[in-house]
């Protein structure tokens, strides 16, 4: 591999695979659902999972993308041996699913600051700004726009998603930071810090709490996306595998935390009589309904306002950034060459990601499947990692030279056992849930929600996987796996 396909640093590394955990879901989903799973005692169960779920699937990831040096297929054939190809295939087809509506919500973050810094969103317009916006024409093409920002980083190759990712990934830190410190000095916001610092410790005791902690890790950091094993192609060799993990996962959290502080001090201060309503909004509601009404209540709103939506633009922008890079590196490893292999990606994702955002419904329908789905990526990894031998991983790739933070034999008991059973439990819970939710119709593969959709949708692209699972791994297979090197 040239100079010019690797990151020029460390530095340039961690800024671009920061910037992909760092998304939306950080800014609007963490603060909602801190709020509903009891405050504090939340936090508690969340950093424990970042050290049994999130970090150890980030090793992993790396080690894959720096030992196998393809995207997630070419890397897990390389790795897990060529009978593997639709696993690697399965994580590349969820992220990219992914992709297809996550660029609608980087367009609503887009048309939302515009319409801050233009004075058009009011707290008294707030709803039917939204109601008029979302799945309408102009959704498409704020949605195109933000397709369009993020191939074009896309363009330029690896050293053009560090140039961007230098400058956005700080510019959001700066951004998050400064609400979050104004924030704290709104009359009242000292409830929003007792409420959020302040654990109850008998809700530890609910088995609820603790899987949504983990459904955070799962969904927030990025680990077992595939993203992160797509940077890591472009390492150095001598690159440490463990700090940049531990890194990206306190990076991450570091942002939640700040996004936690900013939304529920504002919250406190500003109309704590309707704290349950405006959490319980969902992110949608939360974001882009309420967050206006409360900055249009602030003193100086207005200028607060115009970088809350710029600080999430920055954030599903560099999110998205990785979910085109991912389905490029694997197109590339198919044999196209970068800019061919981009244009393809161009053309499937403003044509997939039509539907979401032309109708919410579906939006909110691929959300679910794929969401889900992200959890059996993260099983995936573990299994390939068994196969290859998680001790030899750690051995052999993860403590190798240029390691500045060994992990020990705790790593590969939590990567053997640990996380296939989070994986497995946490599957379980969401399809048992979604059935609760409406038994008449759980099965029904064209109901919204349902149990039905997920298995529907999983079992086409499982299907497709498996026949063509010899040709991924005669097309993107290593010459000699490294499985078995």
């Amino acid at each position: 591999m040239s100079a010019t396909e690797q990151f020029s640093s460390r530095w340039g590394l961690i800024l671009a695979t920061l910037g992909m955990a760092v998304g939306t879901g950080n800014i609007w989903r963490f603060p909602r659902i801190v709020a509903t799973n009891g405050g504090g005692a939340f936090l508690v169960s969340w950093v424990v999972f970042l050290f049994i779920w999130s970090i150890p699937l980030m090793i992993v990831e790396f080690s894959f993308g720096k030992r196998g040096r393809k995207g997630t297929v070419g890397s897990f054939i390389a790795m897990a041996g060529k009978g593997s190809g639709w696993m690697g295939g399965w994580v590349a087809l969820c992220a990219t699913a992914i992709m297809f509506y996550y660029s609608v919500v980087a367009g609503w973050c887009l048309r939302y600051f515009a319409a801050s810094v233009q004075g058009g969103l009011s707290g008294e317009s707030s709803t039917a700004f939204w109601e008029r916006y979302a799945g309408s024409g102009l959704a498409w093409v704020t949605n195109a726009i933000a397709l369009s920002l993020a191939i074009g980083v896309v363009w330029f190759g690896v050293r053009g998603i560090e140039k961007v990712a230098k400058i956005l990934i700080p510019s959001l830190f700066v951004l998050v930071l400064m609400l979050a410190i104004r924030a704290v000095t709104l009359p009242g916001a000292s409830a929003g810090l007792e409420f959020l610092f302040r654990p109850d410790w008998s809700a530890l005791g609910d088995v609820r709490i603790w899987l949504q902690a983990l459904t955070q890790n799962a969904w927030d950091t990025g680990a077992g996306w595939g993203l992160i094993l797509t940077f890591a192609v472009y390492m150095k060799a001598r690159e440490d595998i463990p700090l940049n993990a531990f890194l990206i996962g306190f990076g991450n959290n570091s942002v939640s935390l700040l996004a936690g502080i900013m939304v529920l001090c504002t919250v406190f201060a500003i109309n704590p009589g309707a704290r349950n309503e405006i959490v319980g909004a969902g992110n949608e509601g939360l974001t882009f309904i309420w967050m206006p009404q409360l900055f249009a209540q602030m003193p100086g709103g207005r200028f607060f306002m115009m970088f809350f939506f710029l600080a999430l633009s920055f954030a599903a922008l560099t999110s998205l950034i990785s979910m085109v890079e991912l389905l490029t590196r694997n197109l590339m490893d198919a044999g196209l060459e970068r800019r061919k292999a981009v244009g393809i990606v161009a053309l499937l994702a403003l044509a997939f990601s039509t539907p979401s955002a032309l109708s919410l419904s579906f939006l909110h329908n691929q959300d679910w499947v794929w969401g889900v789905g992200l959890v059996l990526s993260g099983l995936l990894y573990a299994v390939a990692a068994r196969r290859f031998g998680v001790e030899r991983l750690r051995r052999k790739v993860v403590n190798s030279d240029g390691c500045d933070l060994p992990v020990g034999s705790w790593w590969t008991f939590i990567v053997s056992v640990v996380v296939p059973i989070e994986a497995v439990v946490l599957m379980i819970w969401f399809l048992w849930e979604a059935r609760g939710a409406d038994p008449a119709h759980w099965l029904d593969p064209f109901k919204s929600g349902s149990v039905g959709t997920v298995l529907a949708q999983w079992a086409v692209v499982l299907v497709a996987l498996f026949v063509l699972n010899r040709w991924l791994g005669r097309r993107l297979g290593t010459e000699g796996d490294l499985s078995d090197a």
